[in-house]
């Protein structure tokens, strides 16, 4: 089984992130560069389904030249082999164009079975694997807290507001997962080493065939209009209590409108 994982450098939230003040997207290089989050649950996922059935596993990452970190992370936790997508064309994609090249590059590779995290830390749109099954034409599998395969089926529970559907589909697919199917291992010394020589294949808009008319912050769909940067916090507010205490901070919640 030809497993595809589509992971993403993020910028690290634990460090300031800025927009640019030319074209408005995100400046990847005011904060240090990491994998989502939530991909690493969807890397996770695909090396129990490659040891349950067997196959192989790929990466997928569209990017700047900095997300080969990314790839040799999830390379070193025991994916197989990746393909980067970079192209100077790609900067500024929205969710929309993204899905787009994705899809392109999905094609020329070939696949069983995609794999998302639900979400990134930074766009947070949680769009991109419904996308991806329109424009690849497959069944959509998303927020799944746990994937079965069986032949060329495939079950997952889908967590909802309720607790969880279950839905069923044929391969190929996509799915997207959340972060509470499985616990991501951590890379061993041993699969760092090896990252170093598993294979890296580089993808440009040429390669994958993308239209560079639909791609790139110049034929996004959406933007950023304006920004400004948040102003300090203020002081807080001391509540001194003399008796009276309670009442004091019950009249400021209600100032504020949070009572």
């Amino acid at each position: 089984m030809n497993i595809v994982v589509c992971v993403k450098q993020v910028p690290d939230t634990a460090t300031e992130r800025k927009l640019r003040s030319d074209d408005k997207t995100l400046d990847r290089d005011a904060a240090d560069g990491v994998i989502n989050e939530l991909c690493e649950y969807a890397v996770e996922e695909a090396l129990r389904l490659k040891e349950a059935h067997g196959g192989e596993v790929t990466v997928l990452t569209m990017g700047p030249d900095k997300a080969t970190d990314t790839i040799r992370k999830a390379l070193a936790m025991g994916a197989d082999k990746a393909v980067h997508l970079v192209d100077p064309a790609l900067h500024g994609s929205d969710a929309l164009s993204t899905s787009y090249a994705m899809a392109q590059t999905l094609k020329k590779i070939g696949f069983d079975l995609v794999i998302l995290g639900s979400e990134s830390t930074d766009a947070r749109t949680g769009m991109l694997a419904a996308m991806l099954a329109e424009r690849l034409g497959t069944p959509q599998l998303t927020l799944a807290n746990k994937v079965e395969i069986s032949g060329t089926g495939i079950t997952v529970q889908r967590v909802t507001d309720y607790g969880f559907d279950k839905v069923e589909a044929s391969l190929p697919a996509v799915v997207s997962v959340v972060e509470k199917i499985n616990e991501p291992r951590y890379p061993s010394f041993k699969g760092i080493m090896a990252a170093k020589k598993k294979p890296v294949q580089t993808f440009g808009i040429a390669d994958a065939e993308i239209d560079a008319g639909l791609v790139g912050v110049a034929n996004a769909w959406s933007e950023v209009a304006d920004f400004a940067v948040a102003p300090p916090r203020a002081a807080g507010t001391v509540v001194k209590d003399e008796g009276d205490g309670g009442v004091k901070t019950a009249d400021f919640l209600a100032s504020k409108k949070f009572i």
